[in-house]
């Protein structure tokens, strides 16, 4: 609105950058004991939860790689920086995970033509560190999902992941027990069933904020009706609000206001900055003040 704008502000992706550190070398270490573990029991649902970790481990330091890229200063031509890039790393993140469903569900399909010999115990023990390591995650992470899409991307693939581990070590019980060794390829067709709404539910959300539709939960009449609330505001259009990444919503309107109101701009975008930073969390805004009449010279114009 004129003074004190600034296109580098901390993302609420930055402010969880140790949370994801911490849970990255968590991930990490189960990964490489799901992987052993896969390794010598044989387990298909073992396996497949292995690649859940890794792959989770890749999406965080993806995610890590681009809070820091967010956080570099806006220069050039890119006047916002790069804080889109946790978006499209939340994206990424989503698009992986539908293909490691179908790398899941192709083994799965070779297991049902070809049985294999697997260790229930191993499945047990192996799967059961995972477990206890997931929710130490999710609770490292648990806050700070609810402020950033990337680390909420991150969050969803741990708790998944939990809900894995929980998967093999039933899997593993059966096969200790009953000896049914297609319980393993059963419970990793879970995995995928598992993975499949949570990747979806991302991806859908990072290509909403890609497209630049206007945040959730913000109600673009109810925002005009604030702004024409001011005594001065005779009409708003051209009004467009969007967001760069996690935490970070902006808009532009044109306000038209009477001429004689037009002497004093200043105050005038002081009060309506004042009411979009208070009542709908905006904090960047463009406003264009304008006499009546100047939008017939405007050319395009969306209402």
């Amino acid at each position: 609105m004129g003074v004190g704008h600034d296109h580098g502000p901390i993302t609420a992706g930055a402010a969880n950058k140790r949370r994801l550190a911490v849970v990255l070398g968590l991930m990490l270490t189960v990964a490489v004991v799901q992987v052993t573990g896969a390794t010598f029991s044989g387990s298909l649902a073992l396996l497949a939860d292995a690649g859940h970790t890794v792959t989770d481990s890749f999406g965080v330091a993806l995610a890590l790689a681009a809070v820091w890229i967010a956080g570099r200063p806006a220069i050039g031509k890119r006047t916002f920086g790069l804080q889109r890039a946790e978006i499209l790393a939340a994206a990424v993140n989503a698009i992986v995970l539908f293909a490691l469903c179908g790398f899941i569900v192709a083994e799965a399909v070779d297991r049902f033509r070809e049985p294999a010999e697997v260790s229930g115990l191993g499945m047990v023990m192996v799967a059961g560190f995972g477990l206890v390591m997931n929710i130490v995650a999710m609770f490292v992470l648990k806050s700070g999902a609810k402020e950033s899409l990337n680390v909420k991307g991150a969050y969803l693939e741990v708790m998944s992941d939990a809900l894995a581990s929980v998967g093999v070590i039933i899997g593993g019980l059966i096969v200790l027990f009953t000896g049914w060794q297609q319980a393993d390829t059963l419970i990793s067709l879970g995995i995928a069933a598992i993975i499949v709404p949570r990747a979806w539910s991302l991806l859908k959300e990072a290509v909403h904020i890609l497209l630049e539709a206007a945040p959730k939960g913000m109600d673009l009449a109810d925002l005009r009706s604030h702004l024409m609330g001011h005594p001065a505001v005779i009409d708003v259009h051209d009004l467009h609000v969007w967001t760069i990444t996690s935490g970070v919503p902006v808009m532009s309107a044109h306000v038209v206001v009477a001429e004689e109101d037009l002497r004093d701009t200043g105050r005038m975008l002081d009060e309506l900055h004042e009411c979009l930073s208070g009542h709908f969390d905006v904090d960047h805004s463009t406003l264009q003040l304008e006499p009546p009449g100047h939008a017939d010279h405007e050319g395009a114009r969306h209402d």
